[in-house]
């Protein structure tokens, strides 16, 4: 696009129009900007755009938005796919960026940073060195929003290196970055804390920097990660000395007087403390002589720190600080005396996991937010978290005393909730959350508490203080306690005995009926995850028949949960009804027509804007599972099934739902799998599905790849009848010439060699070994390679061992013998997966007995290494060494924000078997088969074997013969 005028103004109208509130205008404007965004100098016109200062800001917001997401989509070059950015367009991106962003409003400085940072994970510093230096440069510039910006940058460029793999590539890194920043970042800092120290009087140049010395802070913490870099060990008394500086000193400017929002002085210890507790962790003995003070300074925070809300990040940080420095053994003097522990305990523990107001506004107001904290385990510190752990961590050398302790606190709050219930009902909260810290020693997301401590008694406490809040009649009183007690339940599900969850469950089914989000969410998850618990003896730990009595009821309040305006869409509802469908199995046969109608019903209003991805997909896994479960019962349903199915799927296929689309074509692929041939209605839509915009979109191949398996398998002749099989070949080639999708063209080439007639297909085969053996010399993989093995096996399997040495040897003359020298006998090791390498034994064993060129004629030499090959097939583990220079594209390396493909578990393919049981077992059926060619031959075989063959490969020959009960003549 040319940077004039009228494209300048082009574009701000469309960007205008994608915050309309009318849907229609919106989506037209989204539709054109992404069909404008692949044309050169299309980010070079975002760019202008923000940089004119003459349009409106929201404008100019929304295309720093736009063009964060035009960075993250495209900048990425993807191997087997066009570079979406033109060079130029990419230089001049590099060149623009840091200048524009440091100018620019913070909420546009804050996209276009994010944008720089996608550019460098890419591109830095390899291929952007001017970067560094260029953002260096600016710390001299005086001015704190510059610097702040820089500062921005060089955090969101470098954070991720707290979450990386050591790697020698990530060392390599980070040591540049070292040797170019660390030392100007630590000279920053001194010049920072030296105007710290200075009487300034303007409030906003002091929020500033304050602002700076956070965002230096959180570089520290990003460096620091890894290891202990040379530079930071040197210069750890400057930083600590000023670290314990900031966290003691106070700055009454700064004070804020938003009970809610953390002010700059917050953001700040709380980063020191983030800080600190990383050295406590990590670097322990270098860190051992600054401890003590940093321990003072932390707890004198915290019995300073008053309980609103926007110093709640400052404490849970100050808290995990302490915890880390609790549970290491060389610390433990610290906190050996009673009076130490007493303290810790009642005036840091008790103190932060009381219920304030501001939770229960949040349990009211924001129910998804309070969820996420609270069962999920959000990336949000809470105070109750950190307080859990804090517990955990003096427990590890101190349990018998902090269960004492707090066993007393327990006593007296649960004898002040019985007083006076609704009055007091915080203090059982509290008690509850107090035993289920100390009780749970070790736990996982798929499993809940897996380690209990021996000092309590979980079963006892929950049969006392647990079960009463569950069986109360009453669903909506007290709601913050019957979430508590679920939450409890979920926890320790497999430590509780099979007969409390089942006496349960009618109970959680009747508190889905609670108004309360909360409430009946927190029912919808711990009905869900006890239906996927299992006993110790590994049967679930409620039975099938338990439930049965209350399907009908956990069936109809599941969905009516889905009435509540504020759970239209509740993820762990959703859940819940897909775990049950899958626990009940043909149980559930009864209420489908009436639940699929639900189904339906919901998805058709989902489609019209889908926000809840994950809510989404179980709704798929519950509409995939009806089918599965019914269609299992009677095949003949399946047709019921698709006039329910295809009315919301042809909506969803016209109105281009890009995320729905892998869904649809798994659940297609479902059903057209049960029929014995191709019904109308499928084939009308076959030539849509091969229209190659549908193919672009990464997310739809593994998906759209089964759905035409299905058809070649149903109706192969009404594809070729069609003309439609050279756009099909057309697919298989496209996939076939890339390396994340090559496997997925496989499958298509070899659906068409098990289900094509021969007189079809063979007019194309040449074609297709020709671009098989193109792409083998072109690109060679270790993954193309297992493939390639498994389809020329396949390929003998099908339509003879002498055809495939045919028609290799047609391309080239005595090519087979390359293809069984530098491929089979090289790599049929590799080949992965118990049906593949079935098929790898089954064709071999083919090419051995069935093909005269392999017995007595050109590659006759090659007959006994062949057959020791598939001996190491049968007997040796599957080779998974790749060479030391390949590189592979993960097939889940999407480019930007396109739906990746989201598998449904309960679509799954059945089991494939292309010799329909007819070889239960590979080895028998290569002794039968040597035993019916020596029958031929009498006496060829036994001396071809006995002086190529070594010793232990004849041997274990032997016992297949002997398996098989033939000898050989």
């Amino acid at each position: 696009m040319e940077l004039n005028q009228a494209n300048l103004q082009t574009l701000a109208t469309y960007l205008q129009q994608t915050l309309s509130a009318d849907l229609t205008e919106r989506k037209s404007a989204e539709k054109y900007l992404e069909s404008v965004e692949g044309l050169p100098g299309y980010p070079i016109l975002l760019l202008h755009l923000i940089n004119n200062g003459d349009a409106m800001l929201n404008i100019r917001v929304s295309a720093a938005i736009m063009f964060k997401n035009y960075i993250k989509r495209n900048w990425r070059i993807l191997e087997d796919f066009p570079n979406k950015i033109s060079e130029p367009d990419r230089e001049a991106i590099k060149k623009e960026i840091v200048g524009l962003m440091l100018k620019m409003p913070e909420q546009i400085q804050r996209q276009l940073s994010d944008g720089i940072s996608i550019i460098g994970r890419e591109d830095f510093p390899d291929k952007w060195q001017g970067l560094l230096p260029d953002l260096v440069s600016r710390f001299k510039s005086g001015d704190f929003r510059v610097i702040n910006g820089v500062l921005q940058t060089a955090h969101s460029l470098f954070k991720r290196y707290r979450h990386e793999f050591k790697s020698q590539e990530l060392w390599t890194e980070i040591k540049y970055v070292l040797d170019n920043f660390a030392a100007q970042l630590t000279e920053l800092f001194n010049d920072s804390m030296d105007l710290v120290g200075k009487p300034l009087t303007n409030v906003n140049d002091i929020k500033l920097l304050y602002g700076s010395l956070t965002l230096i802070c959180k570089v520290f913490y990003s460096l620091n990660f890894q290891d202990l870099p040379e530079h930071f060990e040197d210069n750890m008394k400057t930083w600590m000395k000023y670290f314990h500086v900031l966290l003691v000193t106070d700055n009454k400017v700064l004070h804020t007087d938003s009970s809610d929002e953390a002010g700059p002085l917050e953001k700040l210890r709380s980063q020191i403390c983030d800080n600190v507790a990383l050295y406590a962790q990590k670097y322990d003995e270098e860190f051992q002589p600054f401890l003590p003070d940093f321990v003072k300074a932390v707890w004198d925070l915290l019995v300073s720190t008053s309980q609103e809300v926007k110093y709640d990040l400052l404490v849970s940080n100050a808290i995990l600080f302490l915890a880390s420095v609790a549970e290491r053994v060389h610390y433990k003097n610290l906190f050996e005396s009673e009076e130490v522990l007493t303290n810790i305990c009642k005036n840091v523990v008790v103190v932060n996991m009381y219920f304030r107001d501001a939770d229960e506004e949040l349990f009211e107001d924001n129910p998804e937010e309070y969820i996420r904290r609270d069962i999920e385990g959000s990336d949000i510190d809470t105070r109750r978290r950190a307080a859990s752990d804090l517990v955990r961590a003096l427990c590890k050398f101190f349990e018998q005393a902090v269960t004492q302790i707090f066993s007393h606190d327990v006593t007296t709050m649960l004898q002040e909730y019985m007083k006076d219930p609704v009055k007091n009902w915080k203090s059982k909260d509290v008690a509850i959350y107090l035993v289920t810290s100390i009780a749970s020693k070790s736990k996982t997301q798929k499993h809940g508490t897996t380690q209990t401590s021996e000092l309590v008694n979980v079963s006892d406490f929950c049969k006392g203080n647990i079960v009463p809040d569950i069986e109360s009649p009453n669903v909506n009183e007290f709601p913050v306690l019957k979430a508590d007690a679920m939450k409890y339940l979920i926890t320790f599900r497999s430590q509780l005995s099979p007969d409390i969850l089942t006496v349960l469950i009618p109970h959680l089914i009747r508190l889905l009926t609670a108004q309360s989000y909360v409430v009946h969410t927190y029912a919808a998850i711990a009905l869900e995850r006890i239906f996927t618990t299992k006993s110790p003896t590994g049967g679930p730990v409620v039975s099938v028949d338990s439930v049965r009595p209350h399907l009908e009821s956990l069936l109809t309040n599941l969905f009516n949960v889905m009435e509540h305006p504020d759970s239209a869409e509740n993820e762990y509802v959703m859940k819940a009804i897909m775990r049950s469908f899958s626990m009940m199995q043909e149980a559930i046969s009864p209420y489908v027509p009436i639940l699929l109608n639900k189904l339906t019903q919901k998805l058709m209003i989902v489609s019209k804007n889908p926000s809840k991805p994950h809510f989404n997909h179980y709704l798929f896994e519950c509409i995939s599972l009806s089918v599965k479960i019914c269609c299992k019962a009677d095949p003949k349903v399946v047709s019921s099934f698709e006039e329910a199915l295809f009315p919301p799927f042809q909506e969803i296929l016209i109105a281009d739902v890009q995320e729905f689309m892998p869904y649809v074509f798994q659940i297609m692929s479902m059903m057209l799998e049960i029929h014995h041939d191709i019904p109308d209605p499928y084939m009308t839509l076959f030539p849509h599905l091969l229209v190659p915009v549908l193919w672009e979109r990464l997310g739809n191949v593994p998906a759209l790849v089964r759905l035409l398996q299905a058809f070649i398998e149903k109706g192969s002749d009404s594809i070729a009848s069609s003309g439609k099989l050279t756009a099909v070949l057309g697919v298989f080639q496209k996939l076939i010439a890339s390396k994340s999708n090559d496997h997925e063209g496989f499958y298509i080439v070899s659906s068409l060699v098990e289900h094509m007639k021969l007189d079809v297909i063979k007019k194309h085969i040449t074609d297709i070994f020709m671009i098989l053996f193109k792409r083998l010399q072109s690109s060679k993989t270790t993954k193309y390679i297992k493939h390639l093995l498994v389809f020329f096996s396949l390929y003998a399997y099908k339509y003879g061992a002498p055809a495939l040495i045919e028609i290799i040897d047609t391309i080239q003359p005595k090519m087979f013998g390359m293809v069984i020298e530098s491929l089979y006998l090289q790599d049929v090791q590799k080949v992965s997966g118990g049906t593949e390498r079935k098929i790898c034994a089954v064709g071999m064993t083919k090419l051995l007995t069935e093909c005269p060129p392999m017995i007595e004629g050109d590659y006759a030499k090659l007959w006994p290494r062949f057959l020791q090959s598939l001996i190491g097939l049968f007997e040796l583990p599957e080779d998974e060494s790749v060479p030391d220079d390949e590189h592979f594209i993960e097939i889940e390396d999407t480019p930007g924000y396109q739906a990746a493909f989201s598998q449904l578990v309960f679509a799954g393919k059945r089991e494939y078997d292309p010799f329909k049981g007819s070889i239960p077992n590979a080895k028998i059926y290569l002794a039968q088969n040597l035993h019916k060619l020596s029958s031929a031959k009498p006496g060829k075989l036994q001396s071809v074997i006995a002086e190529g063959l070594p010793a232990e490969a004849a041997q274990y020959l032997q016992g297949y013969l002997t398996q098989a009960q033939v000898t050989l003549m």
